[in-house]
């Protein structure tokens, strides 16, 4: 039997069912899971919650929060737990719980019917948000990122607002501790670090028979591959070993549109260096070209007044000569007439 550490207070979780097709979110957020999920909280806030019921799944409504999509929230006491789960690197991760929370804010304030238009202050639950990051992007176990990071650095002091988000690297080998303290998130973890690994293995092999356009077509097959040898070889011990061979199908088409979305991101950021690099050297070599004209033009000028000093002083050492050669005759003449 489940039992909450000593508190009574209302719990609820809220999950967007259009992240249901990330494969984290297919864990930690459904019904039948809530055990996991409740393990997830409290490997994250350190505490000893044990009652699973505590957590009610509510879906924010896309129109209602002009498509607002959280992966995962969760109302415990005093506190509100924002969980999202990153396959890449993204330092706006503040930006964008900014907007979840504010809209998780309005639904809370309309849920319990107050007035924030009123002349009594609303006791609102503290925002505690937390990403989950499990990319290839070598990450210390544990980065707080802040909104004011993304300010200018001049005037980030001026700010009258700050968001901090709790950034936690799950690869499988970082933060041991908390992976041990939450079964199912450590299961996760070996799990995508296999899917990786056998992927690659597939795709070397694949690459002395196929070309890159074949190899993307079967792309799919692959990762289905590598899927189904990692559920195979998954330990016992891991308690979402048996949810995943149930769900192994819709688990590497989670997976193929997640590694998708992450290449596609991944090459508008190449093209865009890209891009940049060759609008760069352009400007570059407009700019080159202008300081070299200038360049040119000074030293022209310097150089035009530096022979005309050099002819000045020619003029003047000629003038002096002549001036003395006139002197020496008159000093001849003067004397032949004594």
């Amino acid at each position: 039997m489940w039992k909450k550490k000593e508190n009574n207070s209302e719990s609820q979780t809220s999950v967007n069912d259009k992240y249901k097709d990330r494969l984290f979110v297919f864990i930690f957020g459904r019904e039948e899971n809530k055990e996991w999920t409740l393990s997830l909280f409290n490997a994250v806030n350190g505490s000893d919650y044990v009652d699973p019921s505590l957590i009610e799944f509510n879906t924010l409504d896309d129109f209602l929060y002009m498509g607002m999509k959280n992966d995962v929230s969760f109302l415990v006491s005093y506190q509100m737990n924002l969980f999202e789960h990153q396959s890449s690197y993204n330092p706006n991760m503040p930006l964008r719980m900014l907007g979840y929370t504010g809209q998780l804010y309005s639904k809370y304030i309309a849920d319990k019917g107050e007035n924030e238009y009123g002349s009594t202050i609303i006791k609102l639950p503290v925002p505690k948000l937390i990403v989950f990051y499990n990319g290839k992007r070598n990450v210390e176990d544990e980065v707080i990122l802040k909104l004011s990071d993304s300010f200018d650095e001049e005037h980030r002091e001026e700010s009258d607002i700050e968001v901090r988000v709790r950034m936690i690297n799950i690869n499988y080998g970082r933060n041991e501790a908390l992976l041990k303290a939450s079964n199912p998130l450590e299961g996760y973890s070996w799990f995508v670090d296999k899917v990786r690994e056998y992927t690659w293995q597939l795709e070397s092999m694949s690459l002395e028979s196929m070309s890159d356009d074949e190899l993307k077509k079967n792309r799919a097959a692959i990762l289905a591959k590598a899927v189904d040898r990692a559920v195979k070889e998954m330990p016992k011990e891991y308690v979402i070993r048996k949810f995943l061979r149930r769900h192994r199908a819709e688990v590497a088409g989670m997976l193929e549109t997640e590694y998708d979305a992450i290449a596609v991101a991944e090459k508008f950021r190449l093209q865009g260096k890209k891009e940049g690099f060759q609008e760069g050297l352009q400007e570059g070599l407009k700019e080159g070209i202008e300081q070299g004209i200038e360049q040119g033009i000074e030293q022209g000028i310097e150089q035009g007044r530096l022979e005309e000093r050099a002819n000045t002083e020619r003029e003047r050492e000629g003038r002096l000569a002549a001036e003395a050669r006139i002197k020496e005759l008159q000093a001849q003449l003067a004397a032949q007439s004594k």
